[in-house]
């Protein structure tokens, strides 16, 4: 099969288009013939060696895809052969044509949704979901979403509008403020202009919430415009440390739901019309290396696929 290989940290020119060996399902295992598979952040700290977690090399990256089973391991049920699925891989796999999942971890793809869109929203519905659920916006309320214009961001102006929140999306350029007001953003503010903060105070009088995505001075910044008692749920650290919670307000934690379900639900809700996903950029699997230089780049808004 072809993959993309990570022999050595460094720059998107790390990452490396070989020909390997097929992989093999074990007992309690899938084969997948994958079509498309999704690129995270966290992916590419992992390839520059900076990331939360480091990568035994040499590596093929991707967490999540989408494709159908090709064959069965022992203990599986052959019919599963042929389905159109989305899993999760246990954080490496992806980038390549085939691939080796468990079979408790694959979701069917519903009907009528596409498996672009099933794997886009695989790691980022699930993720938006659970912090939608933990957070509760309310009707009314004033709620902030830090990186608006990417996978995660997008879901949860989606999620925070349904419940009736009005909205501030947070982006860094033009194009992802735009797709945050499409999707229903009240408000949207560009948080590398240093007088972001006097915007929101003053069109919100202060926040409920605060979904804290990037971390660093942005992170705190958006915490210092919660009201007392605000809540803020802190899940990423695309622009610095993760953000310590004020004692004046309320750490939000993550929800008792199991994973696959988050994601089963997330697809459900996409299947039915009431939850899309932005596809940014889709690229060729060769093309991994371009791919990840651009979501460095801050180049792409949504999520970022690579098509094998």
């Amino acid at each position: 099969m072809r993959a993309v290989v990570v022999r050595r940290c460094g720059g998107p020119e790390a990452l490396v288009l070989e020909e390997m060996p097929d992989p093999v399902a074990g007992p309690g295992q899938v084969l997948i013939k994958v079509m498309v598979a999704g690129i995270t952040f966290v992916e590419t700290q992992v390839r520059g060696g900076r990331g939360p977690r480091a990568a035994e090399l040499p590596a093929i990256l991707g967490n999540g895809v989408a494709g159908t089973v090709q064959a069965t391991g022992d203990g599986v049920d052959p019919a599963l052969a042929g389905t159109r699925v989305v899993s999760t891989l246990g954080g490496y796999g992806g980038y390549a044509e085939l691939a080796v999942a468990r079979a408790g971890d694959l979701i069917p793809i519903p009907e009528g949704l596409s498996p672009e869109a099933a794997v886009a929203l695989l790691a980022d519905g699930r993720t938006a979901l659970g912090l939608a659920t933990a957070a509760a916006p309310r009707p009314g309320e004033w709620v902030l979403v830090e990186a608006a214009g990417g996978g995660v961001g997008s879901l949860l102006v989606q999620l925070a509008r349904d419940a009736g929140a009005r909205v501030v999306g947070a982006a860094s350029s033009a194009a992802k403020r735009d797709l945050a007001a499409g999707l229903g953003a009240e408000l949207t503010v560009d948080y590398t202009d240093p007088g972001w903060t006097e915007l929101v105070r003053a069109a919100t009088g202060g926040l409920d919430v605060v979904f804290d995505g990037v971390g660093g001075e942005t992170g705190a910044a958006a915490q210092g415009l919660l009201k007392d008692g605000g809540r803020i749920s802190v899940y990423g650290m695309a622009g610095g440390p993760m953000t310590k919670p004020d004692p004046r307000v309320t750490a939000v934690a993550w929800p008792a739901t199991d994973m696959r379900e988050l994601a089963r639900q997330a697809l459900a809700l996409a299947a039915a019309g009431r939850l899309r996903p932005t596809i940014g950029a889709t690229f060729p699997l060769e093309s991994a290396a371009a791919a990840h230089a651009a979501i460095e780049a801050r180049g792409v808004t949504g999520k970022t696929l690579l098509r094998i």
